[in-house]
């Protein structure tokens, strides 16, 4: 009977045992449902970092007006740089042509230089152009005479014009034939050869004559 008792006792002992540990998992189960609350929470805080990505995204849409202000600001420059002092006028800018302004009675003749602005921008032209003249004897030079003018600006379309004198031949003989103008615009090394619409021939001297004279921007008919 003891030895029976002894067993039922240990009987108990371990279905006390037994019963504990089944309380044990189910305590186990119940804290591992924890994780899914977590991961909620955890999702939570992504909506909020997604929000936070709006309000980044908003922030950048912000600043893309000032982007277009800067845009806005260097146009403006561009414009007021157009407004600025003009560039001097290139040789292909200009169309160029020359013509006989000889008065009757005058004692020396005279052949007017047009400048024409054709480059379709405004342009500056200062001082003195170039000019030669191509004969059957070599290149004559002309001599700068009076005060150089001051830098004008040309609008596209208009014009200025200066004057070439040279002495007339009357001598009677054939002279120096005149074959050509080079007119070289001020500034510039590009030339532009033009018919001579003047006399026929310069008379020959010995150097002692009279020159042919260039004058400044906007002296037709008064290079002397």
């Amino acid at each position: 009977m003891r030895v029976r008792k002894l067993t039922l006792a240990a009987m108990a002992l371990a279905a006390g045992l037994s019963l504990t540990a089944c309380q044990s998992d189910d305590g186990g189960t119940d804290q591992g449902a924890a994780p899914p609350a977590a991961s909620t929470a955890s999702s939570s805080n992504g909506g909020s970092g997604s929000a936070d990505s709006d309000a980044a995204g908003s922030d950048s849409a912000g600043k893309s007006p000032n982007g277009t202000g800067g845009s806005g600001g260097t146009g403006a420059s561009g414009g007021a740089g157009e407004d600025g002092e003009a560039a001097k006028c290139g040789t292909d800018e200009l169309e160029i042509t020359a013509i006989d302004a000889t008065v009757g009675g005058d004692a020396e003749g005279t052949v007017a230089v047009d400048l024409k602005n054709g480059g379709g921008r405004d342009c500056s032209l200062a001082g003195y152009a170039g000019v030669d003249l191509k004969t059957n004897s070599g290149t004559v030079s002309a001599e700068r005479t009076g005060d150089p003018a001051p830098r004008i600006v040309l609008k596209d379309g208009e014009t200025v014009t200066f004057g070439i004198t040279y002495p007339m031949n009357d001598s009677g003989g054939s002279g120096v034939r005149i074959t050509g103008l080079v007119v070289t615009p001020p500034d510039e090394t590009k030339s532009v050869t033009l018919d001579w619409p003047g006399g026929s021939s310069l008379p020959v001297t010995d150097g002692s004559g009279t020159p042919v004279r260039v004058g400044p921007l906007g002296s037709a008919g008064q290079g002397g």
